[in-house]
């Protein structure tokens, strides 16, 4: 039987805020546990809860970049349960009226060797708290307790289930974790957990339309962890069906080391939470005004780039899509360009999405971290363009740059004067050259002169490797055939 694969993701998202989301105490990462639970966090009785405005701005600004519905009033409700690290025994959330709703992420993979696009609805994307932090593993038969986190602002961003593969479950996430972070309401940081996945995965038999039972894989905090994680459970649902037996609702962890997922609980649904409005809190009431002034600060967005990339620059579309995964990675080649000028933006665009992109992955460093600047990477380009350097010699010189960690903007000419890498141009040096491979190497001048085209090539990475790679390739080729039709 075939089966098709159906995913929906809840992503928490963790806003960029200095405060929590009702309470004025602090959200940075890393502080000694229960530092910085203030008695609101804490849920002392007599306490009430403080909306924080710059949370709300941040998921307006996120609905805004997706498409979605702002809701002109949206309602609080506590969410039911319990668990150690959850002082009040509810959580503060959304449920019947969220603060976003609907809108649609686009991103880009590879499918069969081939780049596709698709866009996936969301069906929400809702502003609530977070949870404290159990800590299992530092204390000798017992459980410790960090409520640091309590009431840390997230909005959970959740998908209609119209992913099909791992692979679209990975690009859709990456794609989400790149726009929080290129809108500036997220810091991405998934080693910390700003950016959490929880993957509800069923199958059905290929062609029919009623959903299977939905297992839901909670807090993924890597996108190899999430391929991983879907692969294990489409494969266990499918070979539980088939050796008849049933897939029971449920909420399972997993397992890295042992690659497997494995039941947390059976799972809940929302009657099972028990949510009823929060009395404490009302309704939170949103403004077209408040959305317009929103909307006047909001960067760029990706799409917009992507489009501008390709009207501006003439740029492929599957460049701009390449170049605008990150906003980082958008504005490095902006400034490359700016210095380099458009005629050679799609050589800037080679460079980025070759060299540059290969060496900060293997280096582990941003693209704004890297020690080649936009300025010495456009006049390395420029260099090339201008005939000074060739392809070959201009990948050595990238090494060099990215070894010498300079800031000098002029690094380049003075590279190239000090290892001697200048292109030989003049026509008596390459003459010289090509004599020399054309009677050291008859058997490929036969072959070629007899109609195998192809034998030149030979003849040319000879020319280059008696040059040391610096001859000026288009005139070597010239030469070479001018001398061969003789």
């Amino acid at each position: 039987m075939e089966w098709e694969v159906v995913i929906g993701i809840e992503n928490h998202v963790q806003l960029t805020t200095a405060s929590k989301i009702f309470s004025g105490s602090p959200t940075t990462f890393g502080a000694e546990p229960n530092t910085q639970a203030s008695p609101v966090d804490l849920a002392l009785p007599g306490v009430l809860p403080v909306m924080n405005k710059q949370a709300v701005d941040r998921a307006i600004r996120f609905g805004l970049a997706v498409g979605a519905k702002i809701a002109p009033a949206s309602i609080f409700a506590r969410k039911n349960y319990f668990y150690p690290d959850l002082p009040k025994g509810y959580q503060i959330s959304q449920f019947e009226d969220p603060v976003v709703i609907g809108g649609a992420v686009t991103f880009g993979y590879e499918k069969d060797g081939e780049f596709v696009t698709k866009t996936v609805n969301l069906t929400r994307a809702h502003l609530e708290e977070d949870a404290g932090k159990s800590l299992h593993e530092d204390y000798a038969g017992m459980s410790g307790i960090d409520l640091n986190r309590a009431g840390t602002p997230l909005l959970e961003i959740v998908s209609e289930p119209e992913i099909r593969s791992a692979a679209e479950a990975v690009a859709y996430c990456k794609a989400l974790h790149s726009l929080v972070m290129w809108l500036g309401v997220c810091d991405g940081n998934m080693q910390e957990g700003s950016f959490r996945c929880d993957i509800n995965v069923s199958v059905r038999p290929k062609g029919q339309t009623e959903f299977g039972t939905r297992c839901e894989i909670k807090n993924l905090n890597s996108f190899r962890f999430i391929e991983e994680a879907v692969h294990v459970e489409v494969r266990r649902q499918i070979e539980l069906i088939e050796d008849g037996g049933k897939v029971v609702q449920a909420t399972r962890l997993y397992d890295p080391d042992r690659k497997e997922t494995r039941e947390m609980r059976s799972k809940e649904d929302a009657q099972d939470y028990r949510y009823f409005p929060d009395p404490d809190l009302p309704p939170l009431v949103i403004s077209n005004a408040w959305i317009e002034q929103v909307k006047g600060a909001m960067p760029e967005l990706p799409a917009a780039m992507r489009a501008r990339f390709v009207s501006e620059y003439a740029l492929p579309e599957y460049d701009s899509l390449v170049l605008t995964q990150s906003k980082a990675m958008a504005n490095y080649f902006v400034a490359v360009v700016d210095a380099a000028g458009r005629d050679n933006a799609k050589a800037a665009a080679n460079w980025l999405m070759g060299d540059v992109a290969s060496t900060v992955n293997r280096e582990g460093v941003d693209i704004a971290d890297a020690p080649v600047k936009p300025a010495q990477l456009a006049l390395m380009i420029k260099r090339i363009a201008d005939g000074t350097i060739n392809n070959k010699t201009a990948k050595e010189l990238f090494g060099d740059m990215w070894a010498a960690k300079s800031d000098d903007d002029n690094l380049v000419d003075a590279l190239i004067e000090s290892k001697g890498l200048k292109q030989i141009s003049d026509t008596g040096a390459l003459e010289a050259i090509v004599d020399e491979v054309l009677a050291n190497n008859a058997k490929s001048v036969e072959q070629y002169r007899a109609g195998k085209e192809a034998a030149i090539n030979a003849l040319i990475g000879q020319a280059m490797k008696a040059s040391r790679g610096k001859a000026n390739p288009a005139q070597l080729t010239e030469l070479l055939k001018a001398k061969l039709a003789a």
